[in-house]
């Protein structure tokens, strides 16, 4: 990647992290990275492509924080919930997917929204390629791994964010009971 790329994705991803999307502009990001703006359009076509390129960045570095989670030697239920909780644990920290989660929730931005729906598909396509192995070595049984996925994530939503709204947070261990009291006993064999 070349230094002026670099420099605009890193002064691009601190503005959005400060002033959201809707309110960063091209300008800005320009004097950000000491360029001109001009050099941006030579590397992106829009605000919404630098976004793209930005938040394709955090994905993977999700993934990587995930996998890094998990220890072969423990059971699928014990890696699923580790790795969910890293999921959760950089979202809710990365000072960027707080700013967009918040605009999202604020303003409703359509760019936003839609990089905040990839990022929530590309973690549930993640956690899918985790049931699917589980499934293949036989560590549980057979299920619909798409939709076993999209309710191990939302339940993780619900458990770390949606109940935090009008309750006291959950602790780690009472969060891992629940999962596997109402989502694992089920897939066990």
């Amino acid at each position: 990647m070349s230094e002026k790329r670099k420099q605009i994705i890193e002064a691009a991803t601190k503005s959005f992290s400060l002033f959201g999307y809707k309110a960063t502009t091209m300008d800005q990001v320009a004097k950000m990275a000491n360029v001109g703006k001009g050099t941006i359009y030579t590397f992106f076509k829009s605000k919404e492509e630098l976004l793209e390129e930005i938040v394709s960045s955090i994905i993977s570095e999700i993934k990587h924080e995930a996998d890094a989670a998990i220890d072969q030697h423990l059971s699928f239920k014990e890696n699923v919930q580790r790795a969910l909780q890293r999921i959760f644990t950089f979202r809710k920290e990365h000072e960027l997917t707080i700013k967009l989660l918040q605009e999202v929730r604020d303003i409703g931005t359509p760019a936003v929204r839609d990089v905040m729906k990839r990022l929530d598909r590309e973690m549930i396509a993640y956690v899918r390629e985790k049931i699917e192995e589980a499934m293949a070595k036989g560590e549980i049984r057979s299920c619909d791994p798409e939709l076993t996925a999209f309710l191990m994530f939302k339940m993780y939503i619900a458990l770390n964010v949606d109940w935090e709204k009008e309750h006291e947070p959950l602790p780690q261990q009472k969060m891992a009971e629940l999962f596997d009291l109402y989502l694992l006993k089920g897939l066990s064999r």
